[in-house]
């Protein structure tokens, strides 16, 4: 394994997961195990600067950079939720801003993730991705003025 995987990569192997499973329940109860694996966020970041507006259920979103890249931290109340955050830490922490700002994030089609979750869910995963970008963007726009 590479030191340096790429947005793309990491995609490419969380599709490669998700082809092992033929139906959409396995992928759901896979998802909610990946959010269980999630690291607790530390209490101090769960304030309402760091809640996700968009979501039915309570997400909070904490990022830093360290030596040019985005590390993303997060937690839901939400089990299913929780899992779909940390497919996207997966695949967008330890990147450079640009990249993450950048990707495409076709993984969530491919895996069928968009089509399988209600209209609200839809939503909420737009605005975890979309808060994300928004963090690498500052990150990104603190770096050019030093």
């Amino acid at each position: 394994m590479s030191v340096e995987n790429s947005i793309q990569d990491i995609e490419n192997e969380i599709i490669e997961e998700f082809e092992l499973f033929d139906e959409w329940s396995a992928k759901y109860e896979y998802i909610i195990e990946l959010g269980q694996k999630l690291p607790p966020l530390d209490e101090k970041y769960k304030v309402d600067e760091n809640k996700i507006k968009g979501c039915q259920s309570s997400v909070w979103l904490n990022a830093y950079e360290k030596d040019g890249k985005v590390f993303f931290e997060a937690d839901s109340d939400s089990t299913f939720v929780k899992g779909e955050i940390a497919l996207l830490i997966r695949v967008l922490s330890d990147q450079k801003p640009e990249d993450v700002i950048n990707a495409e994030l076709k993984f969530i089609d491919v895996i069928g993730l968009r089509q399988h979750v209600a209209v609200t869910r839809a939503n909420g995963l737009a605005s975890m991705i979309k808060q994300m970008k928004i963090f690498a963007l500052g990150f990104q726009t603190v770096n050019r003025k030093l």
